[in-house]
């Protein structure tokens, strides 16, 4: 990871020699498990810091929890893959800012999927640590790239793409070359099979790609010079309507990013996939910039993508995209501060902790019980305020299916 931790973790700066990315600066190979260091970087530019505890309005943890589980997803010794997690806990309550609210004033970041935190049990082949089912990491904020949709602790933000501006001008130009390029494909797909996986979402998703003349596949398979290529996958998104967005090891994807970076419209095949994730860096109302195909239709054969996708007036599909441009700044990480009048997507998720304490510590001095505690339905109360039916129920009935066989 050296290589992608260099420049700030922003990775190498990448040139626009083939003219897929902006002739402006701030362009990078940005690795897509980076963001704890991106925000801690950003977080040392802050302008409302305090080193009095008793001041802050949050706590922020500057812990490396993805990078740190990385070095030993492989390894079977159960103590390798906790001992840092661990010490890290005994660090925090060793310390007087804890025992203010027990931990739920602080926050961290988490750069790789929830999934990777919370092994089940003690068999050395069940996977990754149990740094995410520790009391004491359930009573933090945690910001983290994908989210469970049943902890309410739990708040999904951006992957990193790769366009990290330096000032707002850089933005504004971005989003009118995005407003004007010619979108001569209806949808496209960029992105590899999953294989041994023969009824797996993403095949049929690409086998419809294939048969389809209005599609644009750009096929990662065996390592296609394209799909190495930053300025070839953004040239891909950038001439489509829209960018199918199906589930891969998980359900969300960078590629979603990216893909609104390009201004293309995304569809999805899972309401996990975006809608419970992204709360404060996403519109709830998700048919104003995505379009979502039921996954299971897909998979069995009886829903068509392209007919779906043809049945969108041309003033809806631009509406759509107006809006996906409008939403770029709240999706990107700016550097190496804030950009000046608008609000990227650090600024969006500091605010949004500053907000979620605030309102914790509100209900702990008055007495008053969160309406998320005891609730194994996070994600319906954020949507919906309440933990009735819900047109997603089926979706979510079985969280040790969350991730995908």
């Amino acid at each position: 990871m050296c290589l992608a931790l260099s420049n700030d973790a922003l990775g190498p700066p990448l040139d626009d020699s083939d003219g897929g990315l902006s002739s402006d600066a701030g362009w990078h190979k940005t690795d897509q498990f980076t963001v704890e260091a991106i925000f801690h970087n950003r977080m040392k530019q802050y302008e409302c810091l305090t080193t009095d505890s008793s001041r802050a309005s949050a706590i922020y943890v500057p812990f490396y929890a993805g990078l740190e589980i990385y070095r030993h997803l492989a390894s079977r010794s159960l103590s390798l893959r906790d001992s840092v997690s661990l010490d890290l806990i005994g660090l925090l309550r060793s310390r007087p800012e804890w025992a203010a609210m027990g931990g739920r004033d602080h926050f961290l970041v988490v750069g790789r999927v929830e999934w990777d935190f919370i092994r089940r049990s003690d068999e050395p082949g069940d996977w990754g640590n149990k740094f995410l089912n520790l009391p004491e990491a359930r009573n933090m904020t945690v910001l983290i790239i994908e989210s469970s949709p049943w902890r309410s602790n739990e708040i999904g933000i951006p992957y990193p793409s790769y366009f990290h501006p330096s000032k707002a001008s850089q933005v504004l130009a971005w989003q009118e070359r995005m407003g004007k390029v010619k979108r001569p494909w209806l949808f496209s797909f960029a992105g590899a099979q999953r294989w041994g996986q023969a009824t797996a979402i993403r095949d049929r998703v690409m086998d419809q790609c294939r048969q389809s003349r209005r599609c644009n596949l750009l096929e990662c398979n065996f390592g296609l010079a394209e799909c190495r290529s930053t300025s070839g996958v953004m040239r891909a998104f950038q001439s489509s309507a829209f960018c199918l967005q199906p589930p891969g090891d998980t359900l969300t994807r960078r590629s979603t990013f990216d893909a609104m970076l390009a201004g293309c419209v995304p569809v999805f095949f899972h309401p996990g996939s975006a809608y419970v994730q992204y709360l404060w860096h996403l519109p709830g109302n998700h048919t104003r910039y995505s379009v979502l195909i039921p996954g299971e239709e897909v998979r069995q054969g009886n829903t068509s993508i392209e007919e779906v996708l043809s049945r969108f007036r041309e003033e809806e599909i631009r509406s759509m995209r107006e809006e996906v441009i409008r939403l770029i700044p709240r999706l990107l990480y700016g550097y190496p501060r804030s950009l000046e009048s608008l609000k990227d997507a650090f600024d969006v998720a500091v605010e949004g902790v500053i907000e979620r304490i605030g309102q914790l510590r509100r209900e702990i001095r008055e007495g008053v019980s969160s309406p998320f505690q005891g609730s194994n339905n996070g994600w319906k109360i954020a949507l919906a305020g309440r933990e009735g039916e819900h047109q997603w129920d089926e979706s979510f009935l079985k969280p040790e299916l969350w991730r995908l066989p």
